[in-house]
């Protein structure tokens, strides 16, 4: 296979644009399925509970197979380049939505996420792209660019995933496999590579260890303790994933045409900050200020969720909630990637992606027995919103670590581009 040379520095700005491209064909596809993925474990299950917990199986092996495979990809991205690891992934998840489609039993459904899960390393190896080619003080902004191309996936998959899951819950599969295929076409013919030969590391085993990869993360200098703040933000956000398709059903009665608008609503929420308004906010507050004021935010949020009452409520606290809350991924994201040398950034950022699969494992151990008790409640009873309860209160301890670690130490020097 061959491969453009990393682009100058006149490029840089191109190079921003094609893997913002990238990115947003990738989630798209993947945010085709959010809406249905419960609902096609429902075709193989008899009753609320037992979706209930399979789902959570389902979701526990994708995490669990990206625990160990993140921390790889991004090690071999630091030895082979950015841009043949994200053409396995891609090509990967094309198979694993393709097969998931044509699914006829629950363990096909598990295998294919252990397979999608070990692949799917393109945040990660994304972020190394992006780090590869930005000075440190730039870092927040563009990180912001990517969770905004995810935010702008995450408003056109879902809902169109949604709308196709009315009319059959594999449609979005095959929709969202073409998707993925049309992304390997881009990646192959037009994508750049990001890090010249010069700046590339042998692969190491022993560094590509999940656990050491994670225990790396929180010697680099500024960071230390973040890394709980960071796992108890990715445990909140995993378990609203894994919790919210099945309790909107089961308190508002919500089918996947209205998961999807709702997904709409978050992902275009997602955009602006990111994409439009973080910018501004940088301008204003330092990353750290940043991160502090979202993981805040995202707490009263997830309360928030838990407390509605009706459906629209959903809709509103999306909105509100978002403002400060989506800019705190992308400030943490710059303090760790800045404190990483410039031919770390691999292993970083796959390290980060390791210590958010490993969350990714847990989400669905603790939220699954939750959604068991719910799925028993009525809707109108205060308890069903118990998942969100538990990760208001999981992103309001990372954001009290947050804030008592910035109090006591100054930032780093960010280590060169």
């Amino acid at each position: 296979m061959s491969e453009p040379s990393a682009p100058p520095n006149g490029r840089r700005e191109a190079a921003i644009s094609f893997i913002l491209v990238t990115v947003l064909i990738d989630m798209m596809a993947i945010g085709l399925i959010i809406p249905v993925l419960p609902h096609i474990v429902g075709v193989f299950t008899a009753s609320k509970e037992e979706q209930a917990w399979w789902f959570g199986a389902v979701v526990l092996a994708f995490g669990i197979a990206n625990f160990f495979g993140a921390p790889i990809l991004g090690g071999l991205s630091d030895r082979y380049g950015r841009r043949p690891v994200l053409l396995i992934g891609i090509a990967g998840l094309a198979l694993s939505f393709f097969v998931t489609a044509l699914a006829t039993a629950l363990w096909v459904l598990i295998a294919v996420r252990l397979f999608s899960g070990a692949m799917q390393a393109n945040a990660a190896v994304a972020h190394a792209y992006v780090a590869d080619i930005t000075p440190p003080a730039e870092r927040a902004r563009r990180f912001g660019l990517i969770g905004a191309m995810f935010g702008i996936g995450f408003t056109l998959g879902p809902v169109t995933g949604g709308l196709l899951g009315g009319i059959d819950v594999r449609l979005p599969f095959f929709a969202a496999g073409a998707l993925a295929l049309l992304n390997w076409l881009y990646g192959y013919y037009v994508l750049p590579e990001s890090l010249p030969p010069e700046k590339r590391r042998p692969f190491d085993w022993r560094r590509a260890n999940p656990l050491a990869a994670m225990s790396g993360l929180a010697r680099l200098a500024g960071v230390g303790p973040l890394v709980a703040v960071i796992a108890l933000a990715a445990l909140a956000q995993f378990m609203l994933h894994t919790s919210w398709v099945l309790y909107t059903h089961f308190k508002f009665g919500w089918g996947p045409a209205q998961v999807g608008w709702s997904l709409f609503a978050v992902g275009l929420m997602s955009a602006l900050v990111q994409g439009v308004l973080l910018k501004h906010l940088l301008r204003r507050y330092s990353p750290r200020r940043l991160a502090a004021f979202g993981l805040v935010s995202g707490g009263l949020t997830y309360l928030g969720f838990g407390l509605a009452s009706a459906g629209w409520m959903m809709f509103v606290i999306i909105v509100v909630g978002n403002i400060l809350g989506a800019g705190a991924a992308a400030a943490l994201q710059s303090i760790v990637s800045n404190a990483a040398h410039a031919d770390e950034q691999g292993r970083t950022m796959g390290s980060v992606a390791s210590l958010n699969s490993s969350m990714a494992v847990l989400a669905p151990i603790l939220a699954t027995p939750l959604l068991g008790i719910i799925s028993r409640l009525p809707p109108g009873h205060w308890l069903v919103g118990l998942p969100f309860y538990a990760c208001a209160a999981l992103q309001l301890l990372g954001a009290l670590i947050a804030i008592r670690f910035f109090l006591r130490h100054p930032p780093v020097v960010p280590a060169p581009a």
